[in-house]
């Protein structure tokens, strides 16, 4: 236990640090005068001609990906990602709005359509948040907790609708407030083999074969944010608190509480520079409060919002009544024109032990990425990631930074 409090405090303390961040990150302009993307590199290549727009016409800045990579349950998948940035307001009192697309399928049964937003309305005056995914799985399961053995799995049969939206006011600079509606739907979860769910994981909530499971509920949530772009952060601080409710007066097979905390930071190493220098630091606590949560509603690796943490880490791997994770990557550019960056990242976690809230197993996963700029006017990159752990190594390929 002393080990996992002293690098939690090692790598919270990050989070601490004083950054040469101004106080007013939206008033921060974005040079991209010397900056190349692969639009450029299109235009050059092909002569296409660079089209004027007026300059009251709101631009939308798409990024596109057709890629062919792994999916957790195995097998090969043809995966299109597409990103669009878009400003509601003036640039200067105003962050960037995203929507992210990111329809999936492979050959051994599973699909999905998963759409991701984070609309700023003019002057940054409120912040409207969705999520929403429609998934076919099979996919593994390990059971509760650390210290599973990778050979000790389970693939599980379900179809997952999910739908998250939340809107929140602003009511001091940088500080939000607001309220949300969350919606976890499972439906007909199985087990391919002989061997039941609830047997496999000692877990009577939500596990009964060929049953459907329904979570749903209210959410109050606390924002503090002075990132200017979702897709790449430039120096800042990100908080996010949300507390869920299940009720069954909407539909909710349970009345279950749980509590998400997510902190992250972004470092200026330089003294400004077109060159991107940076690190950043991410960290969440993410815990059940009462008993009766489903079990695949529990915190999962893999599972938080926009399914970004554990890279290196099959998804679903570690779940619990209680997840803690960090991370940390070096983020710098490559070329002067900022075409090409690189990356270097470690991350950590650890789900609680069946039946309690206590940690003692640490799971750690690293690796290293390259990045190519897509789009310099919304800062998106494709990100390409190798990631690695005991057992275990992956490819990444996504539009945007993990976090």
């Amino acid at each position: 236990m002393f080990k996992f409090i002293l690098l939690a405090l090692i790598c919270l303390s990050p989070c601490f640090l004083y950054a040469q961040i101004p106080v007013d990150t939206t008033n921060i302009y974005v040079d991209t005068t010397g900056k190349r993307d692969l639009i450029d590199v299109g235009r050059s290549l092909f002569k296409f001609k660079n089209r004027k727009y007026p300059k009251e016409q709101r631009e939308i800045y798409f990024s596109i990906l057709p890629i062919s990579t792994i999916v957790p349950s195995g097998s090969s998948a043809l995966v299109t990602s597409t990103t669009a940035g878009f400003y509601l307001g003036e640039r200067k009192t105003t962050y960037l709005s995203s929507i992210t697309f990111t329809p999936y399928f492979n050959l051994k049964g599973r699909f999905g359509i998963p759409i991701h937003s984070s609309i700023w309305l003019k002057n940054n005056a409120y912040n409207i948040e969705g999520d929403t995914y429609f998934l076919v799985y099979p996919q593994y399961t390990w059971g509760l907790g650390g210290g599973q053995p990778e050979g000790n799995k389970i693939l599980v049969n379900y179809d997952y609708v999910r739908f998250y939206q939340s809107v929140l006011k602003r009511i001091k600079p940088y500080l939000y407030l607001g309220i949300g509606y969350n919606l976890d739907y499972y439906i007909n979860v199985n087990t391919s083999n002989s061997v039941p769910l609830s047997d496999f994981t000692s877990y009577k909530y939500g596990t009964a074969q060929g049953e459907n499971s329904v979570s749903t509920g209210a959410t109050v949530n606390l924002l503090y944010d002075t990132r200017q772009n979702l897709f790449n952060p430039i120096p800042g601080s990100y908080v996010n608190m949300v507390y869920r409710h299940n009720a069954e007066a909407l539909g909710s097979f349970d009345n279950a509480q749980s509590v998400y905390i997510d902190l992250r930071k972004y470092v200026s190493l330089t003294n400004g520079g077109p060159q991107k220098n940076m690190l950043a630091f991410w960290t969440y606590y993410w815990t059940t409060l009462t008993s009766g949560t489903p079990y695949l509603a529990l915190p999962a690796i893999g599972m938080d919002p926009y399914n970004r943490s554990g890279r290196g880490i099959e998804q679903n791997r570690y779940r619990g009544n209680a997840l803690i994770y960090f991370e940390s990557e070096y983020r710098r550019d490559i070329t002067r024109n900022g075409l090409f960056g690189m990356v270097v990242f470690a991350n950590v976690n650890s789900a609680s032990q069946q039946g309690g809230y206590h940690f003692d197993y640490l799971n750690p996963a690293g690796g290293a990425g390259l990045r190519i700029q897509f789009n310099k006017k919304s800062d998106t990159n494709i990100c390409i990631d190798y990631g690695f752990s005991k057992g275990y190594s992956d490819l990444i390929l996504a539009l945007g930074e993990a976090f």
